[in-house]
């Protein structure tokens, strides 16, 4: 059980990036992982040990930010007072404007791309996390890759594809 609890705690920043990347801002970030991490425990006898912990709790997360995002529109971008020097670079304005841009993602394709981009998570594990095929994984990156570079260029994004069953 100590080393569950010691490899629960090494997860902590990983999951706080990728909140902070879900919500926009560190507060809801903070709640997200903070919910996460207690379901996570409460439900630690479902974790095979066999399994990676943190693509089981990125899981836990991805569905506690759905849910969330059913209850309330998504927040708007807020940068902390200590994300930007007083007089902002040029590197500054560049991660301001990849921050916004990555809010104007659809969320199913910012999820995909911060998994495998920022958590550098293999495809297989992306698909386990947000159970989803292999395929959909690929093609949400694919969409996802592009439209950032549409973003950033000044361009809008391409239109998004409908689901038809």
């Amino acid at each position: 059980m100590q080393d569950v609890h010691a490899n629960l705690l090494a997860c902590l920043p990983r999951l706080r990036r990728y909140a902070r990347a879900l919500t926009g801002d560190s507060a809801s970030a903070d709640d997200l992982v903070q919910d996460t991490v207690e379901r996570g425990w409460a439900r630690i006898a479902q974790w095979r040990p066999d399994g990676d912990l943190r693509a089981w709790l990125f899981g836990i997360m991805h569905n506690l930010h759905v849910d969330q995002l059913r209850r309330a529109p998504p927040p708007a971008v807020e940068l902390d007072d200590g994300d930007l020097p007083c007089a902002p670079s040029s590197g500054v304005l560049d991660m301001r404007d990849l921050e916004r841009a990555l809010q104007q993602l659809p969320s199913a394709q910012r999820e995909v791309l911060l998994l495998v981009a920022l958590e550098e998570m293999r495809y297989e594990d992306v698909a386990a996390t947000l159970d989803i095929p292999l395929g959909t994984v690929m093609s949400r990156l694919s969409r996802a890759r592009e439209n950032l570079r549409r973003l950033m260029a000044g361009h809008p994004p391409a239109a998004n594809l409908k689901v038809v069953k």
